[in-house]
């Protein structure tokens, strides 16, 4: 039978997402390539099924790219394909970052290094400043959710729970946010398959959850605590990747003063530099925090959380996206999203030293972001231009 029939191997499903991870940068952008390999070049899934697999990733937390890369190992060869794929696909930015955080701490006070880096601090800035306008365009169609943006955004800078907000912003959004231009669609039937059967993977993946942490209280409980930060965030990071950063940095600066703004700062920059989704920040945290052993448990536990809720969600996303509460719902995320990347953009301004050569480079670096420049390309702009100016 031919591999479009009988489905890929774990194999080919890890091997040809180990490829696609080492090459793929651009955020968002890196879903276009999984639905090329997924759907035009080995048609492992129809194009139906990919976009339907695309809006679910969008409505549930984690990074989309890494939760589209689960969802079409999770159609091709279920939980087992799902991890395949998630491994394959997250293993080239884990190493490139953990060989980066080690150079980082080891060269980071040398002037080469140190002028590199403060020109991508203030690249930082632009990146946060052009996700935000980026989302807000995408997200903001009235009035409402102008306001439900701008309130979570005051929300966020007064240093209420991020995690409150996020909650409240769903509730609201579900209340305000209803469609009431078209009627709503009926729900879609679930399959015929017994409850036991669907929960069982996403039982599986919380025993490792719970295994992991419990291990790690008993061991070393400085471990256990970086691993439940990043599950924290990772559950709650909904709208993409780039919403588990601020998120982070609430937890690893401000709450837990495991590192100054500006070591995590060069984190985030040098996630950019990196393949895959930039919350792989995380294995730059855990490394800094807990050496190899914190890079590999924060890693997993960043990752975890939202794996669990895609695996979850899957079989019953036809029949919840009909509904106008969900509908709304999600549009709160959306929306308390925008509010944080406002609140990081201007709490990450305040922290970063500026300069007269600085605030040129940040401006032509978001500049460059707004036309549409591959973020790679400005990333290593940036970083050249700062060895002569900064």
């Amino acid at each position: 039978m031919p591999e479009s029939e009988a489905g890929p191997s774990l194999v080919t499903l890890f091997s040809s997402f180990l490829r696609l991870g080492s090459m793929s940068f651009g955020g968002p952008a890196i879903v276009a390539h999984i639905r090329r390999l997924a759907v035009a070049r080995r048609a492992w899934l129809s194009e139906d099924d990919f976009q339907q697999g695309v809006a679910l990733c969008q409505a549930v937390p984690g990074s989309t790219a890494m939760q589209c890369a689960a969802y079409v190992g999770l159609r091709a060869r279920r939980l087992p394909g799902a991890i395949a794929a998630y491994l394959g696909f997250g293993l080239p930015a884990f190493l490139l970052m953990l060989f980066l955080s080690m150079a980082h701490q080891r060269a980071g006070q040398l002037p080469v290094a140190t002028s590199t880096l403060t020109g991508l601090r203030t690249l930082v800035v632009a990146l946060v400043a052009n996700a935000a306008w980026t989302f807000g365009r995408s997200f903001v169609r009235g009035p409402k959710e102008a306001l439900l943006g701008l309130a979570a955004a005051v929300l966020f800078l007064l240093g209420i729970s991020p995690f409150l907000i996020i909650i409240t912003a769903a509730l609201a959004g579900a209340l305000v946010l209803r469609p009431t231009t078209t009627s709503p669609k009926p729900p879609a039937p679930l399959a015929q398959v017994p409850v036991w059967r669907l929960l069982r993977s996403p039982a599986f993946l919380l025993g490792i959850g719970v295994v992991l942490i419990g291990s790690l209280l008993v061991f070393d409980r400085q471990l256990a605590t970086l691993g439940l930060v990043m599950m924290k965030v990772d559950a709650f990071a909904f709208g993409g990747g780039f919403s588990s950063v601020p998120l982070m940095f609430r937890e690893v600066v401000d709450a837990r003063k495991w590192m100054p703004a500006s070591v995590f700062m060069d984190g985030i920059a040098l996630g950019q530099v990196t393949p895959g989704p930039i919350v792989i920040t995380a294995t730059f945290v855990g490394q800094h925090v807990a050496g190899i052993a914190g890079a590999v448990v924060a890693t997993v536990c960043v990752f975890l959380p939202s794996l669990f809720v895609l695996v979850l969600a899957e079989p019953w996303f036809r029949r919840l996206s009909g509904s106008v509460l969900f509908q709304g719902a999600t549009g709160g995320l959306a929306l308390s999203f925008v509010g944080l990347l406002v609140s990081v953009t201007i709490h990450f301004g305040r922290v970063t030293p500026w300069s007269g050569p600085s605030v040129v480079v940040a401006a032509f670096a978001l500049a460059a972001l707004l036309f549409g420049v591959d973020v790679l390309w400005v990333v290593l702009a940036v970083a050249a231009v700062s060895l002569f100016i900064l």
